[in-house]
């Protein structure tokens, strides 16, 4: 198999970030992308966690952590695009920590976005404090050989980001070889852009993905939404991809049975892979 799931904590928000890792170990899950939801892992600009909190139920379990993904979309108050010029030190620092737990953790990359703007300002000059501060954020990834994997956003969230040609912008605008890509299913499909459209974009550069069906949006578990996951599977395998793919259900439907919406994910996507072999 050239890639595989990995399980995310946003769903498990009402339960211990240990109910996480062990039901993701009954799911039969061998990764996990951690979302640094206060409640499980806390993480702000002045401090963080104590990382051997994610070591010990990554050893106790068996699963690894391969990957990091910050609170940072309105009302979180870490936004890559902040306007208040009192606040961009500690947006800054905020995501050093973040790549900070990514590094000791042994993880390649941490997730961003491009933050969001105010809706009666100048999107052009939210664009240019979104591009200032990812291009501050990625020399301290080059640092520490971390990277940054950006992924679009769907309108209602941002209009700074939304689509392919909006990242291919910020990223010729950033121009670092820390910036990769994150292909998010769900803002993918409110763009009504295709993974081979993505691939033809960024090839190599797309190195993880959040990876959701829809109607055609809605970080649905597979199964609850109307995307073709064989064809999906198919066209990633196609373009050579060899990443992970996180189950983002970010979706208050499945906040009381998490595990549940998991399993369905992970045999759904089991019993493609073993009956058509792709």
């Amino acid at each position: 198999m050239d890639f595989q799931l990995a399980a995310m904590n946003c769903h498990y928000r009402f339960y211990p970030l240990e109910y996480f890792f062990s039901s993701a170990k009954k799911n039969g899950f061998k990764a996990v992308e951690i979302w640094t939801g206060p409640q499980h892992f806390y993480m702000d600009y002045r401090d963080y966690e104590n990382v051997n909190k994610l070591k010990e139920l990554s050893d106790k379990y068996q699963i690894e952590v391969i990957g990091i993904c910050p609170e940072q979309t309105n009302p979180k108050p870490n936004n890559i695009a902040i306007k208040d010029n009192n606040r961009k030190e500690n947006v800054k620092k905020y995501f050093c920590n973040a790549i900070d737990v990514a590094s000791a953790m042994g993880c390649k990359h941490i997730v961003i976005t491009s933050g969001w703007a105010f809706y009666n300002e100048d999107l052009e000059e939210a664009f240019n404090r979104s591009v200032h501060m990812i291009k501050n954020i990625a020399n301290y990834a080059e640092k520490k050989n971390i990277y940054l994997a950006i992924e679009a956003l769907q309108p209602m969230e941002s209009r700074l980001v939304t689509n392919i040609s909006d990242i291919k912008r910020l990223k010729e605008k950033v121009n670092s070889d820390y910036l990769k890509v994150c292909i998010d299913f769900g803002a993918m499909a409110k763009a009504k852009e295709s993974i081979q459209e993505y691939f033809e974009a960024f090839g190599n550069d797309i190195i993880h993905i959040h990876f959701v069906d829809g109607k055609p949006t809605g970080h649905l578990a597979w199964g609850d939404g109307e995307r073709n996951l064989e064809q999906d599977l198919r066209d990633l395998k196609k373009w050579g991809y060899k990443g992970y793919l996180s189950l983002e259900t970010a979706n208050d439907r499945y906040y009381e049975n998490p595990f549940d919406a998991d399993k369905k994910s992970i045999i759904a996507f089991n019993k493609i892979i073993e009956e058509k072999k792709i």
